[in-house]
């Protein structure tokens, strides 16, 4: 997959590709929303795989940009909007809804780019407010899956339970197995009743290169970026 990202500005990096490889391991289908797309990766890696009606939303013009340009390059059909999903109002429309959401803290050193603040910083699209109107969008047996700075889980399993979402599989990323969790993934469904299951550890990196299963990832997204001016 050909992907246009920004030269000066914010670019996925491993934790998108990571993300869709744990949503490929569940049945996907039917409606469904990639929140903050960016460049359009995560959603249409998803179209691309599964038979699904992909509407992603952003709240950049830059980031629509791209996303339309690399649907259209790729042959992937998407309704792709540019709105704040804080102010979101759909309801009960989707079977899964996916993201790769902004978690940095706000005490974290910012950059003065206006495009990569909005993408990484929390303030922007605050986790109580992503969880509550993810449920709000999702039909009653959807499932909400997304990845976030593992430091939060304590507060994500609160406002999961707070929005009736229970979430029943998790897997954490790190990046080398001497160093502690910096990604957790989180597969949580509405009015589910089932067990929490924790997934084997995810280790990126292994002897200063990228582990097995990490290469194997990167094999299966097969995605080639390409630098652009907007």
């Amino acid at each position: 997959m050909l992907l246009y990202q920004l030269q000066k500005g914010y670019r996925f990096n491993s934790d998108t590709h990571f993300l869709y490889d744990f949503i490929s391991n569940f049945s996907i289908k039917g409606e469904v929303l990639d929140i903050g797309c960016g460049c359009g990766i995560l959603g249409l890696l998803m179209a691309r795989d599964f038979k699904i009606s992909l509407t992603q939303i952003d709240i950049q013009k830059e980031n629509i940009f791209l996303s339309e340009k690399n649907a259209q390059i790729n042959k992937i059909k998407s309704n792709i909007l540019q709105m704040d999903f804080k102010k979101s109002e759909f309801r009960n429309r989707f079977d899964f809804i996916v993201s790769n959401p902004p978690f940095y803290h706000n005490d974290h050193i910012k950059t003065q780019n206006i495009h990569i603040n909005k993408s990484r910083y929390s303030k922007h699209l605050p986790l109580n407010i992503l969880i509550k109107n993810a449920s709000l969008a999702l039909k009653p047996r959807g499932y909400f899956i997304f990845c976030y700075d593992p430091k939060e889980l304590d507060k994500i399993f609160i406002n999961l339970k707070d929005c009736n979402l229970t979430p029943e599989f998790i897997k954490f990323v790190h990046p080398n197995k001497q160093k502690e969790a910096n990604l957790v993934m989180i597969a949580s469904r509405k009015n589910s009743k089932a067990f929490l299951k924790i997934l084997p550890p995810l280790f990126a990196h292994e002897n200063g290169n990228f582990s097995e299963e990490a290469t194997e990832i990167f094999k299966k997204t097969d995605t080639h970026s390409i630098k652009c001016e907007f």
